[in-house]
């Protein structure tokens, strides 16, 4: 895209404020390699192609965007002279990519002083070396600080999830060493009782009775109801008073395992049917150790579960056994950040989640995604917990404009109307001195703009914060530039 050349003028070219104190001699130089470019409203260069020139606009109308999610997003509209746009950082070279970083287009006739991107350079190097010099270390510096402090927000981000999946996991494998060592004294015992009953006066059909008796009671555990505490308490005393009637001691502690079990009366009588009344106690008994050792083994088993689980869901959070970029399903990045930092969460916050199931897979870098669900909800929390440690924690999925659409929403105090522009900014944070990087929602900004092409903004009023993430349904051309 060029526009047509027209006549330069040193003076009109040294009236402008970037070039108003170069000596006649440099503005001749400038005027002679380069050129005045008059263009018709319309394009003038487009973002991501090659930075091929540095425009100055002498007259005319600009309109400077760039691409968030598919769509063109203005940043500047102006008819100011002298306004300059392009290759800018065209001193430093292949140093870094020299692409332009928006799009340019003019709403009127507008003339542009224009200059090639090695001219550019040239020109700057040596007619500013000193200032050269301290633009290349303001740039690389910041750059440089930024990934510095972009892997320590990892970290401490990593930390934080560390110490949330160490103490889930600590309490199911603590809960599995209680139940085994239970259960290694519960197999003993048994192991006596079954010696007692053994040395009684019982016959083969009576012995054949109690084993048949101690398996169905062993299914009988699996399939045993949910009960709700008053229901258990009138089972219990029921329980309680049928042991007793039948010179059971102590059944009032035997009655709770029973109806745990679900265990009746009905099938305590069917034991009595089996068994002489003197050695019922000891068949009671017996039958008392093989439910305790089902329901131990239940809870073994569940613990183990729940330590599996965890680490499929630190497997799916990390994904480090996945591609890098794939078709994923959103909902389970969230359920496994959301499982990761649940010991950070807490329990005075409670967690809602409004998933639309409904939602297609979308692509997507997932391990980066859960980097920001990580950074929206320590936000939130951290929000909360300066507002109290009490609140709730709502995360919601829906089609938006057929983008997909992930909302954090917080009843923090909210995200003051006059830093709101800011929270966005590298560097910038509300959070004491050594609590906060400045860098988690510029991160996440970068993720889903930049690498998802998506878009991600937020509406704050006190009580009611939401922070939402929009993403393409469809692929776009992956960027693999680091973010």
């Amino acid at each position: 895209m060029s526009g047509q050349v027209v006549a330069c003028s040193p003076q009109e070219v040294g009236s402008l404020f970037l070039f108003e104190k170069l000596s006649d001699e440099q503005l001749g130089r400038l005027c002679a390699q380069g050129r005045v470019e008059l263009y018709q409203p319309g394009p003038v260069y487009a973002e991501g192609d090659p930075a091929a020139c540095f425009y100055v606009m002498i007259e005319g109308a600009v309109v400077l965007s760039r691409r968030v999610g598919g769509d063109d997003v203005e940043v500047i509209r102006t008819s100011q002279p002298g306004v300059y746009a392009g290759a800018m950082q065209a001193y430093l070279g292949d140093r870094v990519p020299q692409v332009y970083n928006n799009s340019m287009r003019v709403t009127e006739p507008t003339r542009f002083f224009v200059l090639p991107a090695e001219l550019f350079a040239d020109v700057v190097r040596e007619w500013f070396p000193m200032a050269v010099h301290l633009l290349e270390g303001l740039f690389f510096g910041t750059k440089n600080t930024q990934a510095m402090i972009g892997q320590r927000e990892r970290l401490l981000a990593l930390g934080s999830l560390s110490a949330g999946l160490t103490h889930e996991l600590n309490n199911p494998a603590a809960a599995a060493v209680r139940a085994t060592s239970t259960l290694r004294e519960r197999v003993a015992k048994m192991r006596r009782k079954l010696g007692l009953i053994a040395e009684g006066p019982f016959s083969r059909d009576v012995l054949a009775r109690l084993v048949e008796i101690q398996e169905r009671t062993a299914e009988r555990v699996a399939k045993a109801p949910a009960l709700s505490p008053l229901e258990a308490s009138d089972r219990e005393d029921t329980l309680t008073d049928w042991l007793e009637d039948h010179g059971v001691e102590q059944g009032w502690q035997l009655a709770p395992t029973f109806v745990q079990a679900g265990v009746d009366v009905d099938w305590l009588e069917q034991v009595a049917a089996a068994v002489d009344r003197e050695i019922l106690p000891n068949a009671v008994g017996w039958l008392n150790y093989t439910i305790e050792t089902e329901l131990l083994m239940n809870e073994i088993e569940d613990s183990t579960t729940r330590i599996s689980h965890l680490v499929d869901a630190a497997k799916q959070y990390s994904q480090l056994d996945r591609a890098p970029y794939r078709v994923v399903d959103v909902h389970e990045l969230l359920d496994s950040t959301l499982l990761m930092l649940s010991g950070k969460i807490g329990r005075g916050i409670e967690v809602v989640k409004e998933y639309d199931r409904t939602l297609p897979p979308v692509p997507a870098y997932p391990a980066e995604l859960n980097q920001v669900w990580t950074n929206l909800v320590d936000n939130a929390v951290s929000a909360m917990n300066s507002g109290g440690g009490q609140g709730t924690l709502t995360v919601r999925t829906a089609l938006h404009n057929e983008q997909l659409l992930v909302e954090f929403r917080d009843t923090g105090p909210g995200v003051p109307p006059e830093i709101k522009d800011r929270i966005f900014d590298p560097f910038f944070t509300t959070k004491p001195v050594g609590e906060g990087t400045g860098l988690g929602l510029d991160i996440s900004w970068r993720i889903v703009v930049n690498k998802h092409h998506g878009a991600l903004r937020v509406e704050s009023v006190p009580g009611d914060t939401r922070f939402q993430v929009l993403l393409p349904l469809t692929a776009e051309t992956p960027d693999e530039e680091p973010v």
